[in-house]
């Protein structure tokens, strides 16, 4: 990335209109939590199906409740241990950190803690839900959804927030509809997002430096994009061929859309790119598209050959794989 294009990533990052700081109570480090491997009591359970490359971070009600695990080789660690809920878990840009949000105090904070272990520290302390975190190519911003309740339910928009700072600012000013579930590009100033118009819900591009906003989907049956490791190439879910959900890609441009997963039988969400850019985790099940619900499944698709294998299905709902 270029120096403006990281300058700017930076100004971003400390713009505020109409956010919040913390209070400097709110900065200190949480509890402090271990990881720690799971008991291999039951491979077939607790163990990947083959030996991972990288690590993949993801989200497991196994316990009881969410918590963060990772899988590392032939091994499942787990990192939160606690009796809340931990969310939405995303690597930092140099793999040494995860960002992800947590209810401790009942609605959904965004934290951040060491990979290794350690505390996890609050980045926010707001009466709102914060939930689907994305990192700031230079690590120096985490965005997220923020949930704000409403006469009629709830409604989501995305915002930026300086680490050190603590302040937020709206990352997509010029979008007037619900939307959610961000990604930022590791090369360019941009954002992929869903967003919400009255077809559904649609992939939609925010190229900061021009602050225009491109419809990269149109049908009102997509969601959920993530730019590759290069930024060259979009993987997002896409209802349109089977009524449930697949896996397709397409350029960063918007261009040659494809579908990737052909399994008309399941709900296939929530990808992630591999660090080579050749394969990408999802989750599936076949009962449900909804992640609180349903026996979820990690798994890998080659995107040469087409081959789906699964990757780990323990007893609980396993979502929201990030992959480094």
């Amino acid at each position: 990335m270029t120096a403006p294009r990281i300058a700017l990533w930076a100004n971003l990052a400390v713009v505020v209109l109409g956010g919040l700081f913390l209070h400097p109570s709110c900065r200190g480090g949480g509890p402090e939590e271990k990881p720690t491997p799971l008991l291999q009591t039951s491979p077939s359970a607790l163990e990947p199906s083959m030996e991972v490359t990288g690590r993949i971070v993801f989200q497991s009600d196994l316990d009881g409740d969410d918590d963060i695990y990772v899988l590392q080789g032939r091994e499942v660690i787990k990192l939160t241990d606690n009796s809340w809920d931990d969310r939405y878990p995303r690597w930092s840009p140099d793999g040494q950190k995860i960002a992800y949000v947590a209810n401790p105090k009942g609605n959904f904070d965004v934290f951040i803690r060491e990979d290794r272990g350690g505390r996890m520290t609050p980045l926010t302390n707001s009466p709102e839900d914060e939930v689907d975190v994305a990192w700031a190519p230079d690590g120096k911003g985490i965005a997220c959804s923020v949930e704000v309740k409403k006469i009629l339910g709830k409604e989501r928009s995305i915002w930026l927030i300086d680490i050190a700072t603590g302040k937020r600012s709206r990352l997509i000013p010029g979008f007037s509809g619900p939307h959610q579930l961000p990604d930022l590009s590791p090369q360019l100033p941009q954002v992929v997002f869903t967003g919400k118009t009255g077809r559904g819900w649609d992939v939609f591009l925010f190229d900061l430096e021009d602050q225009v906003i491109r419809e990269m989907t149109r049908g009102g049956e997509s969601c959920r994009p993530r730019f590759s490791p290069d930024g060259e190439r979009i993987a997002y879910v896409s209802h349109e061929a089977d009524g449930k959900g697949d896996i397709w890609i397409m350029e960063a441009d918007g261009g040659s859309p494809r579908r990737l997963t052909v399994r008309d039988d399941a709900y296939d969400y929530f990808p992630s790119w591999s660090p080579d850019g050749t394969r990408i985790v999802f989750c599936s099940n076949l009962k449900d598209k909804y992640a609180d619900k349903g026996e979820w499944g990690l798994y890998v698709i080659d995107l040469q050959n087409g081959l789906v294998t699964l990757l780990f299905d323990s007893p609980g709902r396993d979502v929201f794989p990030d992959w480094r």
